[in-house]
Formats: structure tokens, sequence, C-alpha cells
């Protein structure tokens, strides 16, 4: 079957419900754009990347809710605790994550298709450069690490959940190896492998962020490149500071804590991530200490 009628099918088939309130590529009118317009580029990539953008922000903001309701902590988690037993959650919860993975991969692999086609048809590496645009503007969509959040999320259920293997056999955990990485299966037999190994220590990134330039780090390592302490955060960070691996300045404020990505780490490396937490406590103590020791003599006036 061709990509287009996949992506056709796709658009009109069980979660069509779903799709209505997310935006996705107009692949069919972007390849009508193509053939009839040889000098379209100002209108095919500005549509393009609205679309790109559209696409990311609502795939943002479904997995962000989604995930929210999995980790809850305090008074809320005790509310969904009470409506379990009423309804299922879980199995709807891991429905919309198999829908939300379906839309991600989907809506990428078509503007793969459609920048690979425009290079086609016009003899040039344009749609190449834009998605290195892409890339830079943080809009590619398989780089995004809501996406990672959402692969453990699906590992995290199939620990405790033998129901779940349909979703979560997208994506592996392999911390056995020489970089720690989880990989995601895409049709066509493509593979995507995200690298959990923190840039700053070298090490499996604990306590995780995502800047919002992509890159992952430890909280303790982010927060030391962004010169601020642990126990104040990275939202504290000064917006001239700048991403240790791109050196792209104001990617501190808007940081992704990975909250699921922390949760497998902890339920498959379990040594690992005792030993991480006790040093990340001793050294927000002994931060914490010489803060409010510095603060002391400010006051006093020694």
């Amino acid at each position: 079957m061709k990509f287009e009628e996949m992506f056709t099918e796709y658009l009109h088939g069980d979660q069509e419900r779903f799709l209505d309130k997310c935006s996705h590529v107009e692949y069919k009118r972007l390849k009508e754009v193509l053939k009839s317009c040889r000098m379209c580029d100002q209108k095919f990539f500005t549509e393009l990347m609205k679309e790109a953008t559209d696409i990311a922000g609502c795939f943002r903001t479904r997995v962000r809710h989604l995930l929210h309701l999995h980790v809850a902590t305090g008074k809320q988690r005790y509310l969904l605790f009470l409506r379990h037993c009423f309804r299922d959650d879980q199995q709807l919860m891991l429905q919309e994550g198999r829908m939300l993975i379906q839309y991600i991969t989907m809506n990428a692999i078509a503007i793969r298709k459609i920048l690979k086609k425009y290079d086609k048809v016009h003899g040039s590496v344009s749609g190449k450069n834009f998605r290195s645009k892409m890339r830079a503007e943080h809009t590619e969509l398989l780089q995004s690490p809501w996406l990672i959040e959402l692969g453990a999320f699906y590992m995290n259920f199939r620990g405790s959940n033998s129901e779940c293997s349909e979703g979560s056999s997208q994506f592996s955990f392999d911390f056995d190896a020489a970089q720690p990485v989880m990989t995601m299966s895409l049709p066509d037999s493509m593979k995507l492998e995200y690298n959990l190994t923190c840039a700053i220590c070298l090490d499996t990134v604990f306590n995780p962020y995502a800047l919002s330039c992509g890159h992952l780090f430890c909280k303790l390592c982010a927060c030391s490149a962004a010169s601020v302490m642990v126990f104040q955060g990275l939202k504290s960070a000064s917006h001239e500071a700048k991403c240790p691996v791109c050196r792209e300045a104001g990617v501190y404020a808007n940081s992704v804590h990975m909250l699921e990505l922390d949760l497998l780490l902890k339920n498959r490396c379990k040594q690992y991530w005792k030993e991480r937490m006790i040093a990340e406590r001793a050294e927000m103590v002994k931060q914490s200490r010489e803060y409010w020791d510095l603060q002391t003599k400010y006051m006093i006036g020694y």
C-alpha cells in the first residue's frame, strides 16, 4: 500500500474523533501544491512549518495531560484511585497513548515523505535543509522529549501490567549497552535511538531534564551548567545561560522534568538509581548549607 493511501486510511480510521481535536499534515494538498507550482518555496515551506508546529504543540499538550494523570501525587492521586473503582482508567490511558504514538509517527513520516518528494520534483536539497531547520527550531516531531516520556510511560506499564504489550513493544530500553539507549520501532522497519547519557557527567541520566533545545541532562548537572543551586531549580536559571552541548541560550526556563523516564530508571536500575539519589541529596544539603551560611554572613555583616 502506498503511503498516501495508508495516511488517508489512518485519518479516517478508528481514531477519527481523536484527530478532530488535533492538527495533521495536509499530505494530499501539499502534493498538489508541488505538482502545480514549480516556484512554491515560500508557500510550501511556510505552510509545512505551521503544520509541524501545530502538531508538535498538540502532541505536547496531550502527552503532558496524559502523563500528569499517571504520575499524580497527593490529593489528586487519591481522587484518581477512587475513580479507578468505577472505571478502567488504565486501559483508557493506554489507548490514548497508542493513538498519540501513531499520531506523531504518521505525521512525522508524512513530513519526511513530502520533503523527499519536494527535492525530487525540484532537483534540490531544500527539503533536506528544511529538515535541518526544523531540528534547529525544535519542531522535528520524532525528537520531542515528550515522545521519550511516552515510551517510558509504556515501559513502566509493561513492568506492572502484562496486558499492555501492544504499544510497549514499539519501545525497548538497553541499560547494559556502552551507552544506555531507548529504541523506538517505526513503520517500514525504521528505528530511532535516544541516547540516555548525560553529556556532562557521561553517565546515565538521573532525575533527568530535557532542555527546550532537546538535550537531556541530570538535574544536578544541568543546575551546575546553569550556575544555579539544585534546590533553586532550573526555572531560576538566567535567560543568558546556555546549553552545554549546542550553546543555545534561554533553554532552561521551559525545561521538561522527565518523570516517567526517571521512574523507568528507578524500576530497571534500582542500585544505580539509589546511589545517584543519595549523592544528589548529599550535594543538595551541602549547597543549601553553603547558601544559608553566606546569607547569614551577609545579614550580620561578617
